[in-house]
């Protein structure tokens, strides 16, 4: 019974709430976990659960010497399992809601300097159509702080290179506007005059024309593993930190340089596409060790 009720709770997912094909395959992994665990404790319908089995499914899963963050992933997404149950009438009680998730470590997240962005944005070859592809991207990521998959997702229809706004549809398919910064614009312009068009030619006769923004040097949708690539590829030519960067990288990288320049928290949310201000907040920390770290080289007596 317990299968048929995490592939509705699935199908639930991806069709109401849109959620991605990875996020799908997470919740996915992490339920079949569970069930493992309750078929070793013998439970063969959702009745049977309640916070004192959690508790010691949750005590397991610390033996295991998992990472804060994965495991309290794995609670949160028990917590929405049940709630889902509840919802269609399966259980009169969420269970999860008595079971406390550990703490997550704050980690600062990891950001470039204007100088190493900079540096970066120079690295594509303008005398090659891929490298005028490239360099749209690059530009993209770091002036509208779009996720990975948004980038990815563009279509040619959620542009607005007249006015300098993007249509970005980010998690759970939320819709909001991100604004578009005078290089980036105009280099996203060049890619679709000189570019894209060259890209689209090389598609066989017969197959349908893709409407991404971003296309691949065979004219198909280009994929968020081949931008990670691309990004490795420059950092490496560039030799330029010994960090870890990533294309979420530029998002961090946007939201902490628009907070150093005086952008407002609340602003710098709806720009991000975030649902809650405490996830926006962890920025803060972020300006506030720049600001030590500023202080401690200039003040003579620091």
């Amino acid at each position: 019974m317990f299968v048929n009720l995490v592939d509705e709770f699935l199908t639930y997912l991806k069709v109401s709430n849109h959620y991605s094909k990875h996020t799908l395959e997470s919740y996915g992994l992490d339920l079949r976990q569970f069930l493992q665990f309750l078929e070793e404790e013998r439970v063969t319908g959702p009745e049977a659960v309640d916070h004192l089995l959690l508790r010691k499914y949750l005590a397991i899963l610390k033996q295991t010497q998992l990472a804060k963050t994965s495991i309290a992933r794995k609670m949160a997404c028990l917590r929405s399992f049940f709630k889902f149950l509840c919802k269609q009438g399966y259980l009169q009680d969420n269970p999860a809601q008595e079971v406390a998730s550990p703490r997550r470590e704050k980690r600062l997240p990891e950001f470039m300097y204007p100088d190493e962005v900079s540096a970066l944005l120079t690295m594509p070859d303008q005398s090659e159509k891929l490298g005028i592809r490239d360099q749209a991207i690059l530009e993209i990521l770091y002036s509208s702080g779009l996720r990975l998959q948004e980038v990815v997702n563009l279509k040619i229809e959620d542009l607005d290179l007249s006015r300098g706004y993007l249509r970005v549809f980010g998690k759970g398919a939320k819709e909001r506007l991100a604004p578009l910064g005078g290089v980036a614009n105009r280099t996203l312009q060049r890619y679709l005059k000189e570019v894209r068009p060259c890209l689209v030619a090389k598609l066989p006769p017969l197959a349908e024309t893709q409407n991404n923004v971003f296309l691949n040097y065979r004219g198909t949708r280009l994929s968020g593993r081949s931008i990670q690539r691309m990004v490795l590829k420059y950092l490496k030519k560039l030799v330029l930190l010994k960090r870890k960067i990533t294309p979420h990288t530029f998002r961090h990288t946007f939201a902490t340089h628009l907070l150093e320049n005086g952008a407002d928290l609340r602003v710098v949310q709806e720009l991000l596409g975030h649902v809650d201000l405490s996830t926006t907040q962890i920025y803060t920390h972020v300006t506030k060790e720049r600001i030590r770290s500023v202080y401690l080289k200039s003040h003579p007596r620091a």
